[in-house]
């Protein structure tokens, strides 16, 4: 029998640990939160195993590591380090290569995993800004604000979205042709709002390190081409009805039977605590929408005036959330309790959990990626730095996503 109080208490203490990011006296992180909140459901839950491993929508889990294989092998390829160091050539002209840097993350990261792009990427150009004593911050805020921003521009350029589209079921070409006018308007006004407010900031304050530390993958041209065709292909399939967990898959097998890469070095850069958080908030959302509580607090806030069915009401509150509780906890949630049934509120929460993401650090993971990386070159990136960028960014974006909702709907 469900035990809808232990089910309901551990669901409050595992967001509020989510929220917290940590356990006082212990080393969790939120991975290891969310899991501690779905062993305690499987303990206390009073759900039989079966039942709780049917609250894991696996496609999604299959969709995330497929892209995640393909991600590797371009990585090891010597593809994105290609990339970033093409464009770290091109300093010349800063607000050229502001554009250049932006475009080349956005677009990698609508068809790639964003948070690999911002790993390698700016390493290579802070230690290029750096030996032209040109100041890295803006542009390292630069890379994570277009990360979020391009990831939106399809449905597998996050986590959050590839799950939204499979529990939606939505159409990869429809969710495109929708979404693009606000993903290059957010995209437009995050150029200039960056160039507006960092142009006068460009002085270096540091010097170079001499080496970043990171060995990169030599370039291995078949290899690269190979890869970039089987993600052509793949995303080409995407407009067809065959399921696209098992393209991916298929995709994903291709590489992992490579005559140059070993398995173990590409499985090495497979984000598994990703995989692992999302069945453990699979298991732990699941439980929370057994027992009813989830419609009932749709009543609650409806009383109240706050009508998630609204899409402006939608947008602002996962916006808000992304950035309280981490976005794909976020999604998780609402996805549960706002019942996203028709296509444009998965659009919208789907775009606004991106957009979402560049409002602070902790807003995306992709964020804490730039941080982390700029922090080992010896560049610090405070609050107040990424905020001074990030918050115009994200409510222009945020304003012209509502601005589209209310002229299409």
């Amino acid at each position: 029998m469900i035990e809808k109080p232990a089910i309901l208490a551990i669901f409050a203490l595992t967001y509020l640990g989510i929220a917290v990011g940590r356990v006082p006296g212990l080393k969790l992180d939120r991975t290891g939160i969310v899991m501690l909140g779905a062993i305690a459901i499987m303990v206390f839950g009073g759900l039989a195993t079966p039942e709780i491993v049917n609250y894991i929508n696996w496609p999604t889990i299959l969709l995330l590591f497929g892209f995640f294989v393909l991600s590797a092998q371009l990585r090891l390829s010597g593809f994105f380090d290609a990339v970033a160091n093409a464009i770290a050539r091109r300093l010349d002209n800063p607000a050229r290569f502001l554009m250049l840097l932006m475009l080349a993350t956005a677009i990698l990261s609508a068809f790639l995993n964003h948070d690999i792009v911002c790993f390698v990427f700016t390493p290579v150009v802070a230690i290029a800004l750096l030996r032209r004593q040109m100041n890295p911050i803006p542009f390292l805020i630069a890379i994570a604000i277009a990360s979020n921003i391009g990831a939106a521009a399809t449905f597998v350029g996050n986590p959050q979205d590839m799950m939204i589209a499979q529990i939606a079921g939505l159409d990869f070409g429809h969710y495109m042709l929708w979404c693009c006018v606000p993903v290059l308007v957010a995209f437009a006004c995050a150029y200039a709002l960056i160039w507006m407010l960092s142009r006068h900031h460009l002085a270096a304050t540091l010097k170079a390190p001499i080496s970043n530390g990171i060995p990169d993958p030599p370039y291995n041209r078949f290899h690269t081409i190979k890869g970039l065709v089987i993600l052509v292909v793949v995303i080409g399939l995407f407009f067809t009805k065959l399921p696209k967990a098992l393209i991916v898959m298929t995709a994903a097998a291709i590489h992992l039977a490579s005559p140059k890469f070993r398995t173990q070095d590409l499985l090495r850069l497979v984000d598994w605590p990703i995989l692992v958080l999302f069945m453990g908030l699979f298991v732990v959302t699941g439980a929370f929408q057994a027992t009813g509580y989830g419609d009932q607090g749709m009543q609650w806030l409806a009383h109240g005036g706050l009508h998630l069915q609204s899409l402006p009401v939608l947008t602002l509150v996962t916006a808000a959330l992304s950035n309280l509780i981490n976005n794909s906890a976020a999604v998780m949630l609402l996805l549960k309790v706002a019942h996203v049934t028709h296509p444009p509120a998965a659009y919208v929460l789907a775009l606004a959990n991106s957009f979402g993401g560049s409002l602070i650090i902790v807003g995306s993971v992709s964020n804490i990626i730039v941080v982390q990386q700029a922090r080992e070159l010896g560049i610090s990136i405070s609050f107040r730095d990424f905020a001074r960028l990030g918050i115009p960014v994200t409510l222009t974006a945020l304003t012209g996503l509502i601005g589209w909702v209310m002229l299409v709907t």
